[in-house]
């Protein structure tokens, strides 16, 4: 199997959609000797900058000389950006063959009366396998979606980090923010210390487990504490305090102040492996936040015109977007191109967004679950008139360079899907321009 039958064999189980439940993912494991035992696993939930959060703890980690392996999704432009290894990417052969040897296992279920585990159950599996085979130090794990059930829940941990709560997936997790933070509180188990930077319910439902499971809570914003010093178009800079330590004059690649509060995150992270024996040093820290790369996330993809690119896929990151763009550009006129997933809450999204642009290019992101994607058209007029549809992402995005005025910002937002088929050609336009 090359890699290109692997990812056609991985698409086809696609059409299992997503099956919550640990019932088929532990049957796989237990077939594959169980290799999520041999591992020790930072287990990172949240509705919003789970991803960012783990990239930071992941770079602190590798400067500290520690092997870390990390496992996130969904990808931008190759499933192997799933899985890393001190930053570097599973190789196409070795996916190739992880799946071709995972083949049979999922056929003898599917013969022995289980049901077919899915495209994600068998990602997971994948990366567990991968990750005890190659004998890292620690693996930094993100949940798919929501926590009690989702298919990561089945590993032991030896640390829970809950970045935070807020309303999306509610098909699946939810109607309220109570309900949302109970399913993402599944993942922390008895007696294994938590983190979070949640607030109101949702830290309220996260303090309840705490209590309940006998957990250590490290509240980000109380225990551990950020201050602002400075921000530009290269990066920002501010000061962690620590329940150990200052971490003084930070520097971050990563735009945007809710970045601030996702390396806080990862610093209080950092100091409770430190507490459980881990050598990291503050220049670790210091060394390892400088050096994070996050692509897709407030992401400066050109210059001239400006034009940032940022997976805002659900209203609580449409707010930070909005508040990222009021402090690094307060005066300058925005040209929005937004395309979103059809299960998002997209009326509080275009309000937030819309409400701050000149014009509107609405496109449709490449899924199945785009849905009446030109809805979004009409949501925007309400309250910007200049709004155009582009169904396609590169003729979007063409219309909004060929609208944006020499001091405009274009900036590109909404479904991942999208916003990675638009980096792609943000890339290749760039390289041309070089």
């Amino acid at each position: 199997m090359d890699f290109k039958e692997a990812m056609e064999f991985l698409n086809h189980l696609t059409k299992f959609g997503i099956n919550l439940g640990l019932g088929r993912i532990e049957e796989l494991l237990s077939r594959l000797d169980n290799p999520q035992h041999k591992l020790k696993i930072v287990h990172i939930g949240g509705t919003n900058g789970k991803g960012s959060t783990t990239a930071m703890l992941a770079a602190i980690l590798q400067k500290a000389g520690q092997r870390a392996g990390v496992f996130t999704s969904p990808h931008l432009h190759s499933y192997t950006e799933r899985f890393l290894i001190n930053g570097v990417e599973i190789s196409r052969e070795r996916l190739a063959g992880l799946i071709e040897e995972l083949r049979p296992h999922l056929e003898d279920m599917a013969a022995g009366g289980f049901e077919h585990p899915t495209e994600f159950e068998v990602s997971t599996a994948l990366a567990f396998l991968y990750f005890s085979r190659e004998m890292v130090d620690f693996v930094l794990l993100e949940v798919g979606l929501g926590g009690a059930i989702d298919s990561t829940n089945v590993a032991p941990s030896m640390l829970a980090v809950i970045t935070n709560v807020a309303m999306d997936h509610m098909d699946y997790l939810g109607h309220t923010i109570e309900e949302i933070a109970r399913v993402k509180s599944g993942i922390i188990k008895t007696g294994v210390p938590v983190i979070t930077a949640a607030t109101g319910e949702g830290l309220r439902v996260i303090e309840e487990t705490c209590r309940q499971k006998d957990c250590q809570l490290t509240l980000v914003g109380r225990d551990v504490t950020w201050e602002h010093i400075s921000h530009s178009l290269a990066g920002q800079n501010f000061t962690i305090r620590g329940s150990r330590a200052p971490y003084e004059n930070l520097s971050l690649p990563l735009l945007g102040g809710h970045q601030q509060v996702n390396a806080a995150t990862a610093v209080a992270a950092v100091e409770v492996l430190m507490a459980m024996g881990v050598a990291i040093s503050a220049g670790a820290v210091g060394q390892g936040l400088a050096d994070t790369r996050w692509p897709g996330r407030l992401e400066i993809m050109l210059r001239q015109p400006l034009v940032i690119i940022d997976g805002a896929h659900n209203y609580d990151g449409a707010r930070s977007l909005r508040s990222a763009l009021d402090e690094y550009f307060p005066n300058r006129s925005i040209v929005l191109v937004i395309g979103m997933l059809g299960d998002k809450e997209r009326a509080k999204v275009v309000a937030e967004l819309a409400s701050a642009a000149r014009a509107v290019v609405v496109t449709r992101p490449n899924s199945p679950r785009a849905g009446n994607w030109q809805e979004l058209a009409v949501l925007a007029r309400r309250y910007v008139p200049e709004v155009y549809l582009e169904e396609d992402i590169g003729e979007a995005l063409n219309k909004a360079l060929s609208l944006a005025g020499p001091e405009e910002i274009v900036c590109l937002t909404g479904s991942l899907y999208m916003v990675a088929e638009a980096r792609e050609l943000l890339l290749k336009l760039r390289n041309k321009d070089q």
